[in-house]
């Protein structure tokens, strides 16, 4: 399957001028159509999204950056405030940045433990895209006076991280 939608994606021109991404009919892309703005009150209320990724022939790193993630503890109810950094390698797909953005927004009256969001969320984003790799690490505001950082990753089975590779580095 993926061989075949390689090979799909290979036949797509690549720097033609004419043509660009905003000419490709993107109908999966249901989120960020929509002109309202309903905010779901949690992730299981929302959705990821994706759009093909029209480089999967070579490895690239995507980052995103959520500054002013929110949620609550699950045993006091008292807000929790982090920074979620998201990384991946795609492999078929990309990551829609608008369905992101709603889906860490989802957490916000959500009670659950740091360790509990971090990989929950690496999940879900793995669920989503198939990456070849990726990470998540959601760095939390000290509550307490103790501040936690966690990081989870996720690696597909006989994908080496370019950095790692023999030869290179």
């Amino acid at each position: 399957m993926r061989a075949e939608a390689l090979s799909k994606l290979d036949q797509e021109p690549r720097s033609n001028p004419g043509s660009n991404m905003a000419d490709q009919d993107f109908t999966d892309l249901t989120i960020l159509k929509k002109g309202e703005r309903t905010y779901p009150d949690s992730p299981e209320k929302t959705s990821l999204e994706s759009f093909p990724n029209r480089y999967a022939h070579r490895d690239y790193v995507i980052e995103f950056h959520c500054p002013e993630f929110t949620s609550v503890c699950p045993i006091t109810g008292q807000p929790d405030f982090a920074v979620i950094t998201i990384t991946y390698i795609p492999d078929l797909k990309c990551l829609e940045s608008k369905s992101l953005k709603l889906y860490l927004f989802s957490f916000r009256n959500v009670g659950m433990f740091h360790e509990e969001i971090t990989n929950r969320i690496l999940d879900d984003v793995v669920r989503a895209v198939q990456p070849r790799w990726a990470r998540v690490r959601g760095k939390m505001n000290p509550r307490g006076g103790i501040s936690i950082d966690v990081t989870a990753e996720h690696c597909n089975p006989g994908f080496i991280l370019p950095e790692t590779r023999s030869g290179k580095g």
